[in-house]
């Protein structure tokens, strides 16, 4: 009995010491969103949207699934190679207990949007409402662990990503035609409907205590493998989605900038995915990359039909594809995004980049 209550002592004044000393060594992070930034909590659900099998995770270092959509790494993976720090787990993995719980947790889930009705095909995903109660359960769990004034610091101090949007437009308003609510707004008032209830997820999120957030727009919508197979003669990118994404994230940035001024500090930075992405996309040459049209994996028109399978075509190397599969970047796109994201000018970030952001926290503390 005494061994077990010194056992129990000890455990906790070792995570007490590890949590002081990891605040100054390296930040916690914290990931909301969909298929995009999503470490594998889709592999623990009932659902299609998952990636669970080869050729998936072909590049990782263990060679295998992880869940990630991508032949490697994901953004997220990268972010936190930048900060020092390992992946965050996703937070359904029976894994992330105990010392891992400090480093954050991963709450994405394939297939979701801003609305709750998008994705509704893939049935059993974590929805951003949930990502958002699973982040508060999180803030529970760690109280337990550190006590509540060392979570919230832990909390205030990280660094959080929240990618939402893409499946807004390709699993919602463009799935089918005369989608349900392609027929309750034109795509411009749908697009400000989509900012308003975005907003309302960056308020919660803050209320949650997040200081340090960034947040990504939509990519290249209408130039992924999959809208060319669907909706382009020639290779062209769809018109029609590129203008979603033309229109979504400049309101993104302006709905930022507002928000900030509300809050009265730069608590959120927007990435502007979609001019990130039309580097590569109209230039692939210039990256390294022979096609930015053909998916690695896949099958059909540009690779862009259906899903990326152990039975579909694959690439030999991965590096000379902007895209794995018929919608996600491949690792080596992954990483060109996450530099702009760290270093990029105001082309690509608002009001500042990501290594900015940090330095001045930094300096505050």
């Amino acid at each position: 009995m005494h061994t077990n209550t010194m056992s129990a002592g000890w455990v906790a004044l070792v995570l007490l010491v590890t949590c002081a000393g990891f605040e100054a060594e390296a930040r916690a992070f914290f990931v909301f969103g969909d298929s995009l930034v999503d470490n594998g909590n889709n592999d623990y659900l009932i659902t299609t949207a998952r990636a669970d099998s080869y050729p998936y995770g072909i590049d990782y270092p263990t060679h295998r699934p992880t869940g990630r959509f991508s032949n490697g790494l994901n953004i997220p993976d990268l972010i936190s190679e930048s900060l020092g720090s390992e992946p965050t787990l996703p937070y359904l993995s029976p894994h992330l207990n105990g010392e891992k719980l400090l480093v954050g947790a991963n709450f994405a889930s394939a297939g979701i949007g801003i609305l709750n009705d998008t994705g509704i095909q893939f049935l059993n995903i974590i929805r951003i409402t949930k990502q958002l109660e699973y982040f508060e359960q999180y803030q529970t769990r760690v109280s337990a662990l550190i006590g509540p004034d060392q979570t919230e610091s832990l909390v205030n101090g990280a660094l959080v990503l929240i990618t939402l949007g893409g499946n807004d437009f390709v699993n919602n308003y463009y799935l089918v035609p005369y989608s349900a609510r392609s027929r309750q707004y034109s795509l411009p008032d749908y697009v400000v409907y989509l900012i308003s209830e975005y907003r309302k997820i960056l308020n919660r999120l803050y209320e949650l205590g997040a200081r340090q957030v960034l947040v990504t727009g939509t990519g290249s919508l209408g130039c992924v493998p999959a809208e060319l197979a669907m909706r382009s003669r020639n290779g062209e990118c769809s018109v029609e989605l590129q203008r979603a994404a033309s229109l979504f994230n400049p309101q993104l940035v302006q709905m930022i900038g507002s928000l900030n001024s509300e809050i009265g500090a730069n608590v959120f930075i927007a990435a502007n995915s979609n001019e990130m992405h039309m580097d590569f996309i109209s230039d692939p040459g210039a990256y390294g990359f022979v096609t930015s049209k053909i998916a690695c994996c896949g099958q059909g028109p540009y690779n862009g039909i259906g899903l990326c399978t152990p039975l579909s075509n694959l690439c030999p190397n991965r590096d000379l594809y902007a895209f794995w599969d018929p919608f996600h970047p491949s690792e080596k796109a992954n990483r060109l995004i996450v530099q702009q994201i760290l270093t990029g000018s105001d082309k690509y970030m608002h009001p500042m980049n990501l290594s900015t952001m940090l330095a001045l926290d930094n300096s505050r503390t």
